[in-house]
């Protein structure tokens, strides 16, 4: 009997062990996949601290999707007769959000002309995140704001 206990209690102590080793998952980096709807602008008047906070405008709406390393984003202005999109890749680092555009709109395919590729500080949390465009001085300009609606 007392073999028997011994016995159980090894075979108890090793599969806990063992499920503590496995189910540990390493820190993963932050995640931008997913799809996001503009909130607000921030200008940044010193190029360090934020000095407006501009509201979107009624009616206006803008979505980006990043799935799998593509980006699609389309946009909605009640005045103007036809939407917006674009769609690309991206890549993310900790602080820095990439986009190349492949293809857009009209007016985007037009823009594509003399750029592709838009890089942006990255501030991004688990519901939201700031693209933050900046100068050749590396001094913040303005930011699109975004929160999570999946």
């Amino acid at each position: 009997m007392k073999k028997l206990v011994t016995l159980v209690f090894m075979m108890f102590v090793l599969v806990a062990s063992t499920s503590l080793l496995t189910s540990a998952k390493p820190d993963a980096m932050h995640t931008i996949e997913g799809t996001w709807e503009l909130e607000s602008f921030y200008t940044y008047g010193d190029g360090v601290n934020i000095t407006d906070t501009v509201p979107k405008a009624d009616g206006y709406r803008q979505v980006k999707i990043y799935s799998k390393g593509h980006i699609m984003w389309t946009r909605y202005v009640p005045d103007e007769p036809n939407g917006r999109f674009g769609y690309g890749t991206y890549k993310i680092t900790e602080d820095a959000l990439v986009e190349t555009i492949e293809y857009g709109d009209d007016q985007m395919m037009k823009a594509l002309d003399t750029m592709r590729v838009f890089a942006f500080q990255l501030k991004l949390d688990e519901d939201s995140f700031s693209q933050i465009s900046y100068d050749e001085d590396n001094m913040r300009t303005f930011s699109e704001n975004y929160r999570r609606i999946d």
